[in-house]
Order: structure tokens, then C-alpha cells, then sequence
């Protein structure tokens, strides 16, 4: 509850909170009541329910549940022993010590070696006593990783940070310096990767203040990398009080040149020919199945880049955080499903899993490469209204269509005080003389003066976006029928995971002849990829191919809600989509995760939809009401 509060800033519901959450709104009242005690006014209540202060945000979890944190105290201090001492961590004397039983380390103990993948040590034991076998700097990528320990939230990495026994306090200071630094040198920087990299300074500067240095000689760096090296070495000595040996300082300078977006001076390299030709086919195939104009080439040449820098980051451990994921998803859903096909096919060919931030950054790229011309079909078309002189006329036609630049397109000029109204067929009429009050499709008709201010383009905007709107929503209001199928509609969907309310669904469309198991295979693969929550309250589970009869939904509605992959979600749409219905994949993206945008609509119709007709209903009243 903490971290939903904290995150969205704003004031939420005890009935948002209890649905989320899947308890009562009692319990939610007991939840404020145990943190405002710890931490007075950290959880304001209103009308409007309840908003994260400012005082929250430094409240850790372990405050409220002190019995909560133990076994990862526990894990901490075992990986600590184990990473520091060469004659390994004696179990039975460790669990006396800790006064806890042989069993409860053993416990800790599976915990950690399952961390161990990837990291480049080895668990090894003799008898009571563990070992960790490995180098120094498979050591350091294990501290990382538990540092991290899954969290893109800053706050949290340091917490855990400081909790191994890291400095925290130079943090922030540090990733100024690093990203000054390099900026200083002519690169562009990623940030995210530069915070990681101060991570791996701290990491690096307790090893060796416990002597444990790497080795190596700058002289075996280039001139390019000695200079960030000698940044790095800057930053450790004075931010962390710890002198670096050439080894530390040559590797973490590696690992800081991975978190440059732009090589600058590099800026002519390329990617490696085989990443290159896989992100090529990834892209090809993005174009054939969704039917988007790309810039391709240089969207192939960047995202090769991103790629390659990607599987060096992914070697070195070095994590890239991105805080957009979650938004992106909700406001660009067809792009980062584009970003997913693109992640799957490339986990494919190069033998590498993204992770969802990385998916993310995959689909920042697809959505700057995306060809205007899309944009430009879809302007919305306006009549103007505009009696009186000609040149007036002319001037405020052009402010208008240079001001609102790639929305809107005059497409019928009238010149009449007294035009008819109801004859126009645009989606928005601007006049400059009062419309009748009672006209069909008045609604349509926004009054602007003939001389346009800043605050006029403003109000302007904002009409042309809700009619926008609620064009697309009326495309999803005509078309909901024929999507969902009487047959495959499940109120109380006994499913407690993801998985489980997939293969419910997906059944209901195998029975109706929609799909067959195949596909229901393909949209379970397709959620191992990524996470198909695009809001908190709506998933979409769906197959990366497009070979239903017909497209078609089946829903499920849980009330308790489903936990998915850290959301809790009420409403499950299984999409199965066919070849020869393309567009409908747009359509029910974008249209359908707008509508769930919003919670409230979301448990309107958790709460309200007994069967299909009643869903439907409901859901139709939402796009009538946005």
C-alpha cells in the first residue's frame, strides 16, 4: 500500500487500495493507522481518500513489519562471510551464533545459491562448511546483484546498499560527478546505466578497503579510456575516501563507457554484422505483421548499437533501469508490443533475455523511428466558420493550422453568419460568430475569436484532443459486439495466476474454434517475455502470431484480483487475433487499455458486470462518458 501511495502522488481511494491490494477497506484504514504511528502524517486522509506526504518516502518497509526483513538480514550477513572469508561459513557454528536452527541457514542458504547464475562463482561445500569459489570480480557482480535486488526504484538500491554495508551518503553526488565528467569528454551519457556504475564505484571501493583489489595496468588502456578513468579514480577518492589501484579503476572506467548513449567521437562505429542482420530481420518482420512505417535504416543502425551495448552491460551485470516502463505500457501499447516481438525474435537469434526495462528502451527507439505519415492520415478535419474580411480569414486559418501543426486539417471554409450548421460532416467545427443552442452536432463546434492568443491555441488543443478521444472510443463503442464471444465471458474466474486464467481463457476461444492449443501456447510464451498488465487493473493476454479464424476477446473478471507479475488485476481480455483482421490489433490495444486507464472503470465494471451483456453495457457506458 506504502509503495502504491508513494508512487502515484495523488489522492487514492480506500476502494482502489482494498481492490489492488485484494483486502477490505478496514484493512487499508489499519495499514495508514500502523505507519502514521511510526511515522506521524507520512499518510494524509480526505474526502478523496488517502495521499503519500513527504514523510513517506524515507519510511522503509522493515519499520512496519520488523519481523518482515530477518531472513534477508540473515541472507546479508551470509553472503558477506562467504564473499569475505577464504576458509568458507560453518554452518553449525553460524546458526548458533545467529540463534537460529541449522535448518533456517540451510533455508538462507538455497536463497542464495539460487542468485548465483550468471555471477561466475561457484558454490561449493565440505561437509558443514561453504564455500563461494570465483574471482573478484565475479564477487563484485554478486554484490550488485543483491544490491539491486530486482528494484528500479533509486531510494530502494541505496537502502539495500547501505544495509550490505556500502557508503550511500556520495550516491547523488557521485552520479553528477560521473555524468559531468563524461559529458565533459564530449559524451552523451545514459543516466540510468551512469547510477549503476556509482554502485559499482561503492562496491568497488569496500572490496578494496577489506584488500581486495583487482589487477591490472593503465597502460594497457586507450587514451580514450585512461581519461575516464582518471574520472573514476576522482570520484572513488574523493567521494568514498578509498584510493583505487589501476585494475579497479581500468574496469569500472569499462564499465562507465557502457553508459554512454552517443560514442561521440566513436560516432561513425557500427554494431557487430550479426547483431546488426538479427535487429534487421526483428525490424522486417515488426513492418510485416503490424503494417507500420518505419524509418528503418536508422532505426536498425541505433537499435543494432543499443543492442550490442546491451549483451556488454548484461556480461558485466551492470544494470539499466527504466522508470517508463509502466506509463509507456498504459500510453503506447501497440509500441511496446512492437518492442516485445522485436525481443523475442532477438532472444531468439543472440541467445539474450530482456528484461522489461530493456523492452522499454526498445520501444523508445521504435516510436522515434515511426514515419510521420501516419500521424498526418489521422489529423482531424475541421470546418471554419469565419464570416467578414478575407484576409482576417486567411490569417487565422493559417495560425490555426500552424499552431496546431500534425492534429488538425481545415478541410471546408463558410463564410455565412448564418451557415447550416447541421450540414458540416467534419469532426470539429471553429467559428467565430455563437452557434444555435439546439443543432445536431453543435457539440462539435468550438468558439474562437479571429485573433488567436496563447490561451486560445490552448483551449483549442484540449478540444481537438477530447474529440480525438472520443472518436477512437466510438470506433470500440460500434465494434465491441463482434469481438467478444457470448461463450467465452467468466465471472469469479477461479485463477491465481497468470498462467492459470491464460489457459482458462484461451480454452473458452479452443472451444468455439476460434484458436487452437497452439496459440494458447504462443500466448503463454508471450507473457514469459513480458508482463501483458499494460495497467494496473487490465491484462491482455495475447500470442505474438495472428493465426485465430476471427479476432475475437474472451474476459475474465475476478473481484479479489489476480496477481500479475506485481500488478493486481480484475479484468483479463484474451485477444486471439487473425491475419486477415490486422487492424482490429491497433483497435483493441490502444482503445481498450484506454478505457482501463483509469481505475475507477476498472472496478466499475469488476464490480458491476454479472455476465456479457452486463460487461458490455457497462463498458459501452464508459467510452459513451470519456
Amino acid at each position: 500500500m506504502l509503495d502504491i501511495l508513494v508512487r502515484r502522488s495523488e489522492w487514492v481511494t480506500a476502494g482502489y487500495l482494498a481492490d489492488h491490494l485484494g483486502v477490505t477497506p478496514r484493512s487499508v484504514r489499519s495499514y495508514v493507522t500502523a505507519i502514521n504511528q511510526l511515522t506521524p502524517e507520512a499518510i494524509e486522509s480526505g474526502p478523496l481518500g488517502y495521499r503519500a506526504t513527504p514523510h513517506a518516502v524515507d519510511l522503509e518497509i522493515d519499520e512496519v513489519e520488523p519481523d518482515r526483513d530477518a531472513p534477508r538480514e540473515r541472507s546479508r550477513l551470509l553472503v558477506r562471510r562467504l564473499l569475505e572469508s577464504d576458509d568458507g561459513v560453518d554452518v553449525l557454528e553460524t546458526a548458533l551464533e545467529m540463534h537460529v536452527s541449522t535448518a533456517t541457514i540451510e533455508g538462507d542458504l538455497r536463497r542464495i545459491r539460487a542468485l548465483l547464475r550468471g555471477t561466475g562463482l561457484a558454490y561449493r561445500r565440505d561437509a558443514a562448511v561453504v564455500f563461494l569459489d570465483g574471482s573478484e570480480l565475479a564477487r563484485r557482480r554478486f554484490i550488485g546483484r543483491i544490491v539491486h535486488d530486482d528494484s528500479m526504484d533509486p531510494a530502494a538500491v541505496r537502502r539495500e546498499a547501505s544495509k550490505f554495508g556500502l557508503d550511500t551518503e556520495a550516491f547523488a553526488e557521485s552520479g553528477r560527478d560521473l555524468v559531468d565528467g563524461l559529458s565533459g569528454l564530449g559524451y552523451s551519457v545514459n543516466e540510468l546505466a551512469a547510477a549503476d556504475v556509482v554502485v559499482r564505484i561503492a562496491i568497488a571501493a569496500d572490496r578494496v578497503a577489506q584488500g581486495h583489489p583487482l589487477e591490472g595496468a593503465l597502460d594497457e588502456a586507450s587514451g580514450e579510456r585512461a581519461r575516464v578513468a582518471r574520472i573514476v579514480g576522482e570520484i572513488a577518492r574523493e567521494r568514498f575516501g578509498v584510493v583505487l589501484g589501476e585494475g579497479d579503476i581500468l574496469h569500472l572506467a569499462s564499465l562507465a563507457m557502457l553508459s554512454i548513449v552517443d560514442p561521440g567521437s566513436e560516432g561513425a562505429r557500427t554494431a557487430d554484422p550479426a547483431i546488426e542482420a538479427a535487429v534487421r530481420r526483428a525490424v522486417d518482420s515488426v513492418v510485416r505483421v503490424h503494417g507500420v512505417a518505419l524509418a528503418r535504416d536508422t532505426l536498425v543502425s541505433r537499435l543494432a548499437l543499443h543492442i550490442e551495448n546491451f549483451q556488454e552491460r548484461a556480461e558485466e551485470q551492470l544494470f539499466s533501469r527504466n522508470p517508463m516502463t509502466r506509463s509507456l505500457k498504459a500510453a503506447s501499447p501497440l509500441v511496446f508490443e512492437m518492442a516485445v516481438a522485436i525481443a523475442s525474435d532477438l532472444a531468439r537469434d543472440l541467445g539474450a533475455e530482456f528484461p522489461d526495462d530493456e523492452i522499454t528502451d526498445i520501444a523508445m527507439h521504435l516510436g522515434t523511428a515511426i514515419e510521420p505519415g501516419r500521424d498526418a492520415r489521422e489529423r482531424l478535419t475541421v470546418t471554419l466558420v469565419c464570416p467578414g474580411m478575407d484576409a482576417m480569414r486567411r490569417q487565422l486559418r493559417e495560425h490555426l493550422e500552424r499552431s496546431l501543426a500534425g492534429e488538425v486539417r481545415v478541410t471546408e471554409v463558410s463564410t455565412s453568419y448564418d451557415p447550416d450548421w447541421a450540414a458540416f460532416d467534419t469532426d470539429l467545427v471553429f467559428t467565430t460568430v455563437d452557434p444555435p443552442a439546439h443543432v445536431p452536432g453543435i457539440e462539435r463546434a468550438v468558439v474562437i475569436p479571429p485573433f488567436l492568443a496563447e490561451r486560445d491555441i490552448v483551449r483549442i488543443a484540449d478540444a481537438a484532443s477530447r474529440v480525438r478521444r472520443q472518436l477512437r472510443l466510438a470506433t470500440l463503442r460500434s465494434e465491441i459486439q463482434r469481438w467478444f464471444v457470448p461463450g467465452a465471458f467468466v465471472r469469479d474466474m477461479n485463477a491465481t495466476t497468470p498462467a492459470e486464467a491464460i489457459a482458462a481463457l484461451g480454452g473458452s476461444l479452443v472451444a468455439e474454434g476460434i484458436i487452437d492449443d497452439a496459440y494458447v501456447e504462443s500466448a503463454l510464451e508471450r507473457e514469459r517475455v513480458s508482463s501483458t498488465a499494460f495497467t494496473e487493473s487490465l491484462a491482455v493476454p495475447h500470442a505474438l502470431t495472428m493465426t485465430a479464424t476471427r479476432t475475437a476477446i474472451a474476459v475474465g473478471i475476478n473481484e479479489h484480483g489476480i496477481d500479475w507479475d506485481g500488478d493486481r488485476v480484475h479484468v483479463v481480455a484474451f485477444v486471439a487475433f487473425s491475419e486477415s483482421d490486422r487492424p482490429a490489433f491497433q483497435t483493441v490495444f490502444e482503445q481498450l487499455v484506454d478505457v482501463f486507464a483509469d481505475p475507477a472503470n476498472a472496478r466499475r465494471i469488476t464490480r458491476r458486470a454479472a455476465d456479457l451483456p452486463t460487461f458490455l453495457t457497462e463498458l459501452a457506458a464508459l467510452i459513451d462518458e470519456g
